[in-house]
């Protein structure tokens, strides 16, 4: 897959920039790379902090996929930064993965990954700490610096490229199955006690795996719950 870099010292959000350039016709594969966001937001409204130094970049796709199916783009984004962290950090080191596109080192966080819809195209943001990791998150989280790793920003930038054009490729070719087995070899195991907070209620019970449309299956007292939003974490 070509991608399409356009550079920006500063802008206040990736994800707004290539919204107005889809509006404008930008091509499967244009890439909005910014040093700095002002104003970076992640899943939820939450905002993302975005000082020179980390990784921000959001990709403008066209896909010949019906709508329904967007959504399983998060879990290939999350693949795709979890393979460049891999790429990044000492071999012992192995990225993990947590419903829905969490990427930890060793229970940290270390990306962010928000996914909108922009009419024909989607939007695909990604942010990867390199050097900085935000004083109060409110969780743990680190950075590739931080992890024992070395890399530069445009150098993360290339390979993280190369990883979600190559996952795309699969998924494009043969569907979510290939990219479902790929996440659930990076999540908790089977059977993990998690608490998710869904609606603003907790609801606790054990990881039953993915549903075929990336839906979390949480299995609870009363049988098994799908749940198609929310946060989790580890009990």
């Amino acid at each position: 897959m070509m991608f399409n870099v356009r550079h920006y010292e500063r802008l206040g959000s990736t994800n707004d920039e290539a919204r107005r350039l889809a509006a404008e016709g930008a091509e499967h594969g244009t890439v909005v790379h910014a040093d700095e966001q002002t104003a970076g937001r992640g899943r939820l409204a939450r905002t993302w902090f975005s000082p020179a130094g980390n990784l921000y970049l959001s990709l403008v796709l066209r896909l010949e996929t019906p709508p329904a199916r967007r959504q399983e783009l998060s879990f290939l984004a999350s693949l795709a930064v979890a393979d460049t962290v891999d790429a990044m950090l000492p071999k012992h080191v192995r990225a993990m993965l947590k419903w829905p596109n969490d990427v930890l080192i060793a229970g940290a966080k270390i990306a962010g990954i928000l996914i909108e819809q922009a009419d024909d195209a989607t939007i695909a943001g990604i942010g990867l700490n390199i050097l900085h990791t935000p004083a109060s998150a409110g969780y743990k989280t680190t950075s590739i610096v931080a992890s024992g790793g070395l890399a530069s920003v445009d150098g993360a930038r290339d390979i993280l490229l190369d990883r979600f054009g190559k996952r795309l490729a699969v998924w494009q070719a043969n569907g979510f199955g290939p990219v479902r087995d790929a996440w659930m070899e990076r999540a908790h195991p089977i059977g993990a006690s998690l608490r998710v907070m869904v609606s603003g209620e907790t609801v606790e019970g054990a990881f039953g795996g993915l549903d075929t449309d990336g839906a979390l299956l949480l299995d609870v007292p009363g049988g098994r719950q799908r749940v198609v939003a929310g946060d989790v974490g580890v009990v």
